[in-house]
């Protein structure tokens, strides 16, 4: 039987080894996923909420544990795993206070305003949920704490390399109470993988990761006549505006390239920089990330730890030797350590020209690309000048005048302006053109797979 083997990409040691499921396995617990379905959406709004809030505490519960072994999966900070279980048990908690109110049924009037008419928001049953590794526990979580209040159940199929965070999650969830089926896990390949997107009893399929697989998924969902939602790659682009404050914007362009080992969709890669304040930003820029500690994730004086797996080591160095090549300047970094890991220093390139990888493609590790704007127009006509449309940010001291770019102009599903972040539970969560299309979070995520029945009264 074929299996999976998770590695630690700190220190290159196994893990632990998972068999591959079969169809007949996978499809065994995606009927009993639907069963579990049958039950739930029989349940109020109100009466789903308690489940969401002892998972919450579940969650706070296991922190340690779980941190620990999203670190030893993934390599990301100890600390930033501590976070995440934390965004996480929030989540649950905004869905199970605010669910019952945003998923209410709505009155309405028909016929001209002589007739009385309901909006109902129903179920419809089991939700796909193919998730990625660099959020192992927040990635399932905003999925499914959306679906259980609205009624769904969720099958997960989690990225290979943190299968056991998966696995940690489902059984956190049994702990706290939750019907057993309503949320499961399948470990199985892509040909297994889109045999399940094809089967009848799944209705939706939701999705975060590249681009190209989101191309791949979203064609077989709606091959089959299923609504998809896709959450995919980008490469954010960050303006830094000729009345910047160049002191807030260098710490915070470090910060949000950097977070997460730079393995984040929404992290800031692209920072246009206008004519102005371009020597100032980047002398100030490189200074502070030549000075990042790279090393042990379990270390706290740790800011940057390794890259996810060898694979994703191996992309990293070659976009970064094909941008080098494509005409971009090597600032800092580039050349990793000689030592045990996926290690890779915080490397910033400046001048990247379009062709490269560095200016068109997501590069998802931590690499700065730094583009020169003559000016405030044009560096927001670099920033829409690419294929994603995820996030992004603008630091300028003028507020007005960024938030008239980011709500007239900044073709990308979120902005931020003098800050960085990735999620908020209570503001939507996605992106345009080839980063995807659907929402997350904000309540929205609540409404993406449900059914707005309309009810006609006489």
């Amino acid at each position: 039987m074929a299996q999976i083997c998770t590695i630690n990409p700190a220190t290159d040691a196994r893990i632990a080894s998972y068999d591959l499921m079969s169809s007949e396995a996978a499809f065994d617990k995606m009927e009993k996923c639907h069963a579990a379905f049958l039950n739930w959406r029989g349940k109020s709004h109100a009466e789903r909420a308690p489940y969401l809030r002892d998972i919450a505490t579940a969650l706070r519960e296991n922190a340690e544990e779980f941190a620990s072994l999203m670190t030893k999966e993934t390599g990301k900070l100890l600390r930033d795993g501590k976070t995440e279980v934390e965004l996480c048990a929030q989540i649950f908690e905004y869905t199970a206070e605010h669910g019952p109110d945003l998923l209410a049924d709505e009155e309405r009037t028909h016929s001209g305003g002589e007739k009385n008419g309901i909006v109902a928001h129903c179920p419809i049953g089991v939700i796909y949920s193919i998730q990625p590794w660099n959020f192992p526990v927040y990635q399932p979580v905003r999925v499914l704490a959306s679906n259980l209040m609205a009624g769904n159940s969720v099958l997960l199929k989690h990225a290979s390399i943190c299968t056991g965070s998966g696995l940690m999650l489902r059984d956190i969830c049994l702990e706290a109470g939750l019907p057993r089926g309503l949320f499961d896990v399948v470990i199985v390949d892509h040909d297994v993988s889109d045999a399940i997107i094809e089967h009848d009893m799944v209705r939706g399929v939701t999705m975060t990761g590249s681009d190209a697989a989101g191309r791949h998924i979203g064609q077989m969902a709606s091959k089959n006549l299923k609504k998809s939602v896709l959450e995919l790659g980008s490469n954010d682009a960050y303006l830094v505006l000729e009345d910047a404050d160049i002191e807030l914007a260098v710490k915070t362009s470090v910060q949000g390239r950097l977070f997460n080992n730079g393995e984040t969709c929404v992290s800031a890669k692209r920072f246009v920089v206008t004519e102005a304040v371009y020597d100032a930003f980047t002398q100030a820029f490189v200074e502070q990330m030549k000075s990042i500690r790279l090393g042990n994730p379990t270390d706290e004086r740790t800011q940057l730890g390794p890259l996810s797996s060898a694979e994703q080591f191996e992309t990293i160095c070659e976009q970064v030797g094909k941008s080098v090549d494509g005409g971009a300047e090597l600032l800092c970094g580039g050349a990793p350590p000689e030592r045990t890991g996926q290690y890779y220093p915080a490397t910033v390139l400046a001048d990247c020209k379009p062709g490269s990888p560095a200016y068109d493609d997501e590069i998802f590790g931590p690499v700065a690309a730094i583009i020169k704007a003559t000016d405030d127009a044009d560096a927001m006509r670099i920033a829409n000048d690419s294929r994603y449309g995820l996030g992004g940010g603008i630091f300028s001291q003028d507020e007005d005048k960024a938030l008239k770019l980011a709500h007239d102009h900044f073709d990308t599903g979120m902005v931020r302006i003098n800050s960085f972040g990735t999620a908020d539970p209570n503001m939507p969560f996605g992106g345009v053109k080839d980063s995807g299309f659907g929402r997350e979070h904000g309540g929205f995520g609540m409404k993406e797979f449900v059914n707005a029945k309309a009810i006609y009264l006489p």
